[in-house]
């Protein structure tokens, strides 16, 4: 009789422990019957513009997702590329404002920056894709919704910060500026500073307006420190020479790149012996110089005095290629221009 209950007790551990196995596999696969959150979009062609800045680019309509029990639903919204599996997509947790559906307005700047933060061109349509992806644990694999295809053409938001120091004079009037092409807070200009008379006039600050406060200094090698005032470090360029200057306020780092260019050949003063340096300017991004040239003789652009990256050209076209050297057609003073950005250069007679 003994021998029976123990079977029967036995009988009912094993079966506790199978309901509670089961028990324990339905709530980790939870997601396999869930419904996935609907996503709707009020537009799917999206030309923004920069006068518009604060107007609603976007309404997305989103049908809260049904994992079939009550629980704490985190949904994100993600934004990627056409064509990327989502691979490097920019996203962002939604509040949920009601049990069964929400919206989520994008203004104009706020779509803008997503678009460029994607590295999107500027000025040209790209395609893009959205969803949304909800989940209620960690353990519990999460669902998505449909894809939503935009069409999207950003807006460059050009933006210049400025950099005063003693190489110019501390002159607000007539201070260099770095740009951020799109506004993505990643700043970059070229400052000569091989005019200076001591290596302590190399030394400046960085400012968003044209005012002494708020400024970054130095906060360390390669670091910056924003300040409003009091006793500070200043910003200083490794050596006397012109640098290309990044400056990320992102992450408020700064870093040097020996960048100077200027023109060689046979048609100027020095001939094929050495450079005669051109100016930058941030807000064209182009190098220019007024200088007398020969006729009949050739001229090239190369970088920091040496033949490692150098231009030639024809019909106002830079070309790399060999034996690509730009022919002055008479003699006279030229103000020579070139640009990278536009592969581009002019002689123009003064």
């Amino acid at each position: 009789m003994k021998k029976i209950i123990l079977n029967i007790l036995l009988l009912n551990i094993v079966a506790i422990l199978l309901f509670s196995c089961k028990k324990d596999g339905t709530l980790v696969t939870a997601s396999a019957d869930a419904t996935p959150a609907v996503l709707a979009a009020s537009s799917t062609t999206l030309v923004l513009t920069k006068a518009t800045l604060a107007d609603t680019a976007e309404t997305f309509t989103i049908t809260a997702p049904n994992f079939g029990f009550a629980s704490g639903t985190t949904n994100t919204i993600e934004f990627a590329v056409k064509g990327t599996s989502f691979a490097s997509a920019k996203s962002s947790t939604l509040a949920i404002t009601s049990a069964e559906s929400f919206t989520k307005k994008y203004t104009v700047k706020e779509l803008n920056d997503i678009m460029l933060s994607l590295n999107l061109p500027t000025g040209i349509t790209s395609d893009v894709e959205v969803r949304i992806v909800s989940k209620i644990s960690e353990k519990v694999t999460s669902v998505k919704s449909n894809i939503i295809s935009l069409k999207v053409t950003p807006f460059a938001l050009v933006s210049f910060i400025y950099a005063p120091g003693a190489y110019q004079g501390w002159n607000f009037t007539s201070v260099d500026s770095l740009i951020s092409p799109s506004g993505n807070g990643i700043y970059n200009g070229v400052i000569d500073f091989t005019e200076v008379t001591a290596y302590n006039n190399c030394e400046f600050i960085i400012t968003p307006q044209k005012d002494w406060a708020p400024k970054y200094v130095s906060g360390g090698v390669g670091l910056l420190l924003k300040v409003t005032g009091g006793l500070t470090d200043n910003l200083k360029a490794p050596t006397n020479h012109s640098y290309l200057i990044s400056a990320n306020l992102n992450t408020n780092t700064i870093s040097y790149q020996k960048q100077s260019y200027g023109i060689i050949g046979d048609a100027t003063p020095t001939g094929w012996d050495s450079d005669t340096n051109m100016k930058y300017n941030n807000g064209t991004q182009e190098w220019s110089v007024t200088i007398a040239l020969i006729g009949g003789n050739n001229i090239k652009f190369r970088l920091n005095d040496a033949w490692d990256v150098n231009y030639g050209g024809a019909n106002g076209v830079l070309t790399t290629t060999s034996n690509n050297n730009i022919l002055v057609p008479s003699n006279g003073t030229y103000k020579v221009t070139f640009s990278i950005a536009k592969a581009t250069y002019s002689l123009v007679k003064q």
